[in-house]
């Protein structure tokens, strides 16, 4: 029988790689971001746009669809693919994350995590096993694995713990998924990918490793990063990574990041991205160009006529006969409290992030990966990390810039 959670690695150029996932929704052509959509909707993007802009997956997130409207009610109403009418593949995160970014409402042990409800209060108590029935029932294609992200920077003591225990509970989620025939609650394959940890210290990450590669998933995780180091550990912790990974499988860096930080990652061996920056700077008004980080709430773009990025085909920069959005348009947009301009800012940055990838991918098709990462954070420079704000209770923000 094929594999439906087969990996086709279709060209390399030094670590850099350009793949083919295939899923039962769907393939998915890598390097791929993720747009997130936590609790089953992408903010302000209707399902048919975000295919538009060349989404091919998106995300959700297990611990908060928990808590509302529960993973019965996401089955009763026929899965998430049905809840999000969204007919590509589906990730679903573990809740495990939510343990570092809600720690002080969750209290861990080894039998699993209990959580005090951010929105209301209420108990939930999540073992690994929990977890895995959770995501089985919400049916999305991937599930990640129940893990501990310590916080950085920790005590090796402890990180030691949080590996090791990451490792046991991948070993129980990879037997409560066995036990349910690898499908979900809908009867469709279901992949489970685990997740390594270490912190930014290669020793962990070896040994985080060597516990999981034994347990055989379809793919593999790297978490525990963009968690409050600086750019540069991170790309040094990949570095000393990746090679440890199966090279037959994708590999998914939870959470991140900036533009600098995909392209930096793409070229470190990475195929799989998430983050909420592109769709939470965009409601915040901020957009991602190809000439750097503009602000369209400034002032100086009262009267600016120009769109965005001309060199951006999104539909806020392309509107055929009807024209582009200026930037003093949309300016005026947000200052009037219009929904219009957040949602056409979230496209745009999406729309960016895709773009990106897909060029990257040409890149390493013609053997120029390297030229082109070169070219790109030349024009980022220090700007290529930028800080979304204030990011709601329960969020699952996983960069380094608190986005």
């Amino acid at each position: 029988m094929p594999d439906p959670f087969a990996f086709d690695l279709a060209a390399t150029d030094g670590d850099a790689r350009a793949g083919v996932w295939s899923t039962p929704h769907g393939d998915v052509r890598t390097p791929a971001f993720m747009p997130v959509g936590t609790a089953g909707s992408v903010k302000g993007v209707m399902p048919e746009q975000l295919a538009a802009i060349g989404s091919s997956q998106i995300l959700a997130n297990t611990y908060h669809l928990a808590l509302r409207p529960g993973a019965d009610v996401i089955t009763d109403l026929g899965g998430l693919h049905a809840v999000m009418s969204w007919e590509g593949p589906i990730l679903t995160d573990s809740g495990g994350f939510q343990v570092f970014s809600l720690a002080d409402l969750a209290t861990m042990t080894e039998e699993g995590v209990r959580f005090v409800s951010h929105v209301d209060g209420s108990k939930l108590f999540m073992r690994p096993e929990d977890s895995v029935d959770i995501q089985a029932k919400l049916g999305a294609d991937v599930m990640m694995c129940l893990d501990e992200c310590p916080p950085l920077p920790c005590e090796p003591a402890k990180m030691a713990d949080a590996v090791d225990r990451t490792t046991r509970w991948a070993t129980r989620c990879r037997d409560r998924w066995n036990e349910l025939d690898r499908l979900t609650a809908g009867g469709d394959p279901q992949a489970l990918f685990g997740i390594l940890q270490g912190g930014v210290d290669p020793a962990m990450r070896a040994r985080s490793a060597e516990g999981l590669l034994p347990l055989d998933f379809p793919g593999y995780a790297i978490g525990g990063l963009s968690v409050g180091e600086a750019p540069a550990e991170m790309y040094r912790t990949l570095e000393a990574t990746t090679p440890l990974l199966p090279r037959e499988k994708p590999r998914y860096l939870m959470g991140v990041g900036t533009p600098a930080d995909l392209v930096n990652a793409v070229m470190r061996g990475v195929d799989l991205f998430d983050c909420v920056m592109p769709t939470r700077n965009g409601r915040n008004g901020s957009v991602f160009t190809s000439g750097g980080v503009l602000k369209i709430k400034n002032a100086v773009h009262a009267r600016d006529t120009a769109p965005i990025d001309a060199a951006c085909d999104c539909p806020a920069c392309r509107r055929g006969g009807a024209g582009a959005f200026s930037r003093g348009t949309l300016r005026h947009l947000f200052l009037a409290g219009e929904m219009l301009a957040p949602i056409l800012l979230s496209l745009h940055n999406l729309r960016f992030y895709h773009r990106l990838l897909a060029d990257l991918r040409a890149a390493i098709e013609r053997g120029e990966a390297e030229a082109f990462a070169a070219a790109e954070l030349a024009k980022w420079g220090a700007g290529a990390n930028v800080a979304a704000t204030n990011p709601p209770p329960g969020d699952p923000v996983r960069t380094q810039n608190g986005a």
